[in-house]
């Protein structure tokens, strides 16, 4: 049995489990190049009514205060929420750092420690920023409710509905998070024990449902935050120009 064992383990270790991670290392990864280039670029980020979400809130604009990208302002929130999601860390371990590469494949190391130490111990902080990212998601609703309105009056875009269902992901995205399905009811052992149980209990329900697909909203929003601002450089820059539907 032990043989047995150890034979399939070997097979699974040297299997084409690098299929996995190649397309992480290219997707995560030229994401991060391409939001980091936009994030220092800072221009071409509006194109009314449309605001880039890479740059919502739009803070200092026209630079009293900060020299440098309006962007760089508020960098740090949902980086600090992405990066440090559970889905995302379990990512970008295998692809980066291969700790560990793949099911049934050893650490690189013997001392494994896994976020006990630092820096990685700092990825606690999730629950954190959760709370900040919430009031991102905000600022981004009241951009894509505000992208009906052109100076024209009510309308309808081709961004319209780019920054829409943008913001549709990012909050699917973020209800499907476990710390938000943790805070309404993951840490709870008796929901008829405590105040409001039973509409605790159903959120708790609703939200272990998008849990389950969490990271299919995880990667649907990263690509649809880096296309909205896509969009928006390219109508910006006059690069194409905005189709208007309505």
């Amino acid at each position: 049995m032990a043989s047995a064992t150890h034979t399939a383990y070997q097979a699974a270790r040297t299997g084409s489990w690098w299929t996995q991670i190649v397309p992480v290392v290219v997707v995560l990864g030229g994401f991060s190049v391409y939001a980091t280039w936009r994030a220092f670029e800072g221009a071409y980020f509006w194109a009314a009514p449309y605001l880039s979400p890479f740059y919502s809130p739009l803070i200092d604009v026209h630079h009293r205060y900060w020299p440098w990208s309006p962007a760089l302002l508020i960098l740090g929130g949902p980086l600090g929420f992405r990066a440090t999601c559970y889905y995302y860390r379990k990512a970008y371990y295998r692809a980066f750092f291969l700790d560990p590469p793949a099911c049934a494949v050893p650490e690189r190391k013997r001392n494994y420690t896994g976020e006990t130490r630092f820096p990685f111990i700092l990825q606690n902080v999730h629950r954190y920023f959760m709370y900040v990212a919430v009031i991102f998601l905000a600022f981004l609703w009241h951009d894509a409710i505000s992208a009906f309105f052109f100076t024209n009056g009510f309308g309808i875009g081709v961004g319209t509905l780019v920054l829409l269902v943008n913001v549709i992901l990012l909050s699917l995205y973020f209800f499907s998070c476990h710390s938000v399905r943790h805070l309404f009811g993951g840490k709870l052992d008796c929901f008829s024990c405590v105040n409001f149980g039973g509409a605790r209990h159903s959120t708790w329900k609703n939200l272990s449902f998008l849990n389950e697909h969490h990271m299919l909203f995880a990667w649907t929003s990263l690509f649809s935050v880096g296309l909205a601002d896509f969009y928006v450089r390219l109508v910006a820059s006059g690069a194409i120009r905005d189709l208007r539907i309505l």
